[in-house]
């Protein structure tokens, strides 16, 4: 069994979903080098991709900065298989074979199911893609296999039941979203750790958000401790439960990078004292309205009319987090003008981005709403 597995103390996972662009929009390797060795140099050594991240670029990246780089057995990498994304069970398997090609890993250290939920489930289930990865495991090309998951913990303990063999699970999990409605985080978390599964955690500051929260937090947070940065408390929160297996941090820059590593590569589980701080932020939380967005960007990949929703929506959580409406206009122009001028109001309402939103966000809805208030 790997080293992590059965071990209560969790470490920081490198996701290389937000990898530095340069500005021609390319991942900047250079620097994604530097942030490897940090991270590595740092005592840590889980590294998270996926079949479909920058369309294959996150997974060759891997193979540039790390794999090329370093002893293979220094490492532990993660990719998945997302087969929604794909026409057929014959291209399905395909993925974990061009990953390898991508990556030159050889093996997967941990193999995902990717972003399961009641929209997609389907084609793992026709795909036969659960005796697949074990079939692969048996092969060696897997060591762990698991699932990532955005739906419900009904489904999550349906899954489980149903899929007992596999060994982890991949959850959604940050202070934010705790409690939500939508997420979940709490009741997902309580089902995997009734079934004995080791939790990886994505999303510990919500794409970002956490780590520039309302003022009202950040001033809480400042004032318990001076001396912490503000999305150290959203990675601490969730790694100080049990059953952790890593936290992933989509980390974007070297600065991020140094930022983790220094509190992560030494972890301390959080005080009740700071625990109770969490419980007053997500009190904050609660009274403010924002878009649940984390950026993932599954939902522009089909839109029919290439809308940057992210974008948009990161404008709009200007206006309704921060009250800042000049600034979440100039952000939406911005976005636009980028974008081939379109806009908002350019939603045909096909509903494609509601099917594969992890958030099960009301997107046109919300776009409407955009077009009225910030154009």
């Amino acid at each position: 069994m790997s080293d992590y597995f059965g071990k209560d103390t969790p470490k920081l996972g490198f996701g290389l979903m937000r990898l530095p662009k340069l500005p021609d929009g390319k991942i900047d390797v250079e620097q994604v080098k530097t942030m490897v060795d940090m991270f590595l140099d740092a005592g840590l050594t889980y590294f998270d991709t996926a079949y479909v991240y920058d369309g294959g670029d996150s997974e060759r990246a891997a193979k540039a900065a790390l794999v090329e780089r370093h002893p293979r057995e220094s490492f532990t990498l993660a990719t998945k298989l997302h087969a929604g994304m794909v026409k057929d069970e014959a291209a399905a398997k395909q993925e974990l074979f061009t990953s390898l090609e991508r990556t030159g890993a050889g093996y997967f250290d941990y193999y995902l199911l990717h972003a399961l939920s009641h929209e997609n489930i389907h084609y793992y289930d026709n795909y036969k893609i659960w005796d697949f990865v074990k079939e692969m495991k048996e092969q060696g090309y897997i060591r762990h296999w698991g699932f990532s998951f955005h739906d419900t913990p009904e489904m999550l303990d349906e899954l489980l039941t149903k899929h007992p063999d596999a060994e982890f699970v991949q959850l959604q999990i940050n202070y934010a979203d705790w409690e939500s409605p939508n997420v979940q985080s709490r009741a997902c978390y309580e089902v995997a750790r009734k079934h004995g599964k080791s939790v990886v955690v994505m999303e510990p500051v919500k794409g970002g958000t956490l780590a520039n929260p309302p003022e009202a937090i950040q001033n809480l947070f400042k004032t318990k401790n001076p001396d912490a940065s503000i999305p150290s408390w959203a990675i601490r929160f969730v790694a100080s439960h049990d059953g952790i297996l890593t936290v992933l941090s989509g980390m974007s820059n070297i600065e991020q990078m140094a930022d983790n590593t220094s509190y992560m590569k030494n972890f301390q589980p959080m005080s009740e004292d700071e625990m109770e701080t969490i419980r007053q932020a997500q009190a904050i939380l609660a009274g403010i309205d924002s878009i649940p967005c984390t950026g993932c960007s599954y939902c522009t990949a089909g839109c029919p009319m290439q809308i940057p929703i992210p974008k948009f929506f990161k404008a709009m959580n200007r206006y309704m987090i921060y009250d800042e409406l000049d600034r979440a206009k100039e952000e939406y122009a911005n976005a636009s003008a980028d974008n081939g001028g379109v806009t908002a109001a350019d939603c045909v309402q096909c509903g494609q981005c509601e099917s594969v939103c992890p958030q099960h966000i009301n997107v046109i809805e919300r776009l409407q709403t955009i077009a009225e208030t910030l154009a």
